[in-house]
């Protein structure tokens, strides 16, 4: 099995990265130099590939026992096949990281640079100073608020040979590239909406469900725990049937309790049924770990997505600072879900929340002509080219959207593999500019001329 080493100075988020990757809290990580002295090993799973992670020491030369650490270390990267070399954000680039990182290049062996604690757009303008190192494998990250995984996670899958199961996006698009005019989406009940009301417990979940009712349906109570069985209700709203479901509350793992641990699981199926879900955030106590955990498992249901204020009458937060807090920082990787101030005990707003579902799932479902994806994707290319892999060219033919629901996009090209994921997010960008993709996940593939499944 291959192995994946994690190097870098002190106290620049290895232990913590290796514990985010690994998923559990097995690395020890403080503020002190040196914690790390011995390696920690542990077996991963990356998109469905399995490989072996490795923490190392900080690479410290401030006193002969950090000499023999980072010794020891860099000897480890020899026998590893792959390498994380983790540098802070926080700081600009120096020569001694440059120094290790170039002799580590020498090794031939694959190579990112992890520049971590990116976790605002000020981070991510110094960041791009370690551009100078001359790498092209480039992350930010931010182990902290759990941002730039996916396409570090990608990279990372190119090079684990193990077996890999089938998913949706290895699907052969040949029958859909042949004729436009002639593509066939999922089926999708274009009356019928289905939502998910989810959240840690006691954010006012229940009295939501209340609101939109019009009539106490869900029992609400100050005690914690309260719904356990998804509670289904539906209302017919300007022509559309809307059907809701309340889950059980949410809380940290240690804490689930009898009853709730049957509730987690009937949780994740209403994740799998839902189109759109309500993250509902407590405005009045604020915000925590927690609610980005929460997020991220509705990010990786590619679910729409509308973030919920709730007890904003009570709050004495910003509007405009909270959003920014939680664009810019907390659920980053959500920049694309509108965000909702609502007092469900009053009922305030809970209209204005109707009418962003209903926008929502017609965002959810569009499909978008062929002819002007494709003469968005000819203006975007020609504003900003692609850049060449190894010297030679790379080429975007064309474009079809192949699923509804959430959307997906194809490009067609002469090498997909060579997309860098910074380009394809520049092309996501430009299509969410011209296109209604409010609240909703945009899937992007990269794919060859008649590429089939087994290829």
């Amino acid at each position: 099995m291959q192995s994946v080493i994690i190097l870098g100075k002190p106290n620049v988020g290895k232990s913590s990265l290796f514990n985010r990757i690994a998923k559990k809290k097995i690395a020890i990580t403080s503020d002190i130099s040196g914690t790390t002295r011995d390696v920690n090993k542990i077996e991963i799973i990356i998109n469905n590939k399995k490989a072996i992670l490795k923490d190392s020491g900080g690479l410290d030369e401030s006193s002969d026992f950090f000499k023999k650490i980072k010794e020891n270390s860099l000897k480890m990267a020899k026998d590893s096949d792959i390498i994380l070399y983790v540098v802070d954000g926080k700081n600009l680039p120096d020569d001694y990281d440059r120094k290790i990182f170039y002799s580590l290049k020498k090794l031939n062996k694959p190579i990112a640079l992890l520049v971590n604690k990116i976790d605002n757009k000020k981070d991510e303008q110094r960041a791009w100073e370690f551009m100078n190192f001359g790498v092209k494998e480039l992350f930010f990250i931010s182990v902290t608020h759990n941002i730039g995984f996916d396409e570090l996670y990608a990279w990372l899958e190119k090079f684990l040979i193990s077996e890999v199961l089938k998913s949706d996006e290895d699907e052969s698009l040949e029958d859909f590239l042949d004729n436009f005019d002639e593509r066939t989406f999922k089926q999708i009940d274009e009356k019928h909406i289905k939502v998910g009301i989810l959240g840690r417990v006691n954010v006012g979940k229940s009295s939501l469900l209340n609101a939109f009712l019009k009539e106490q349906r869900s029992v609400v109570s100050e005690l914690a725990g309260t719904t356990i069985d998804p509670v289904n209700e539906s209302l017919v709203y300007k022509d559309k049937i809307i059907e809701f479901v309340d889950t059980a509350g949410i809380r940290k793992r240690g804490k689930i309790l009898g009853l709730e641990k049957f509730a987690l699981n009937r949780t994740q199926k209403v994740l799998e049924d839902a189109q759109i879900a309500l993250l509902i955030l407590d405005a009045q106590e604020g915000f925590n770990e927690l609610d980005e955990r929460i997020a991220g498992i509705l990010s990786k249901n590619y679910l729409a997505i509308i973030i919920v204020l709730n007890k904003w009458d009570k709050s004495e937060l910003d509007f405009d600072k909270t959003v920014k807090e939680l664009r810019l920082d907390r659920f980053k990787f959500l920049a694309y879900a509108p965000i909702i101030s609502v007092s469900a005990l009053s009922g305030k707003r809970v209209n204005v929340l109707l009418d962003k579902i209903l926008e929502v799932f017609e965002n959810y479902i569009q499909k978008i002509p062929t002819s002007k994806l494709n003469s968005l994707i000819s203006e975007a290319t020609k504003m900003h080219p692609l850049p060449h892999d190894k010297g030679k060219i790379v080429k975007i033919y064309y474009a079809t959207q192949y699923e509804i629901a959430p959307p997906k996009i194809a490009l067609i090209m002469n090498r997909p593999k060579a997309l860098h994921f910074s380009y394809k997010r520049y092309i996501q960008n430009k299509i969410r500019e011209n296109f209604k993709l409010d609240g909703v996940p945009l899937i992007i593939a990269t794919r060859k001329k008649g590429q089939k499944e087994d290829e």
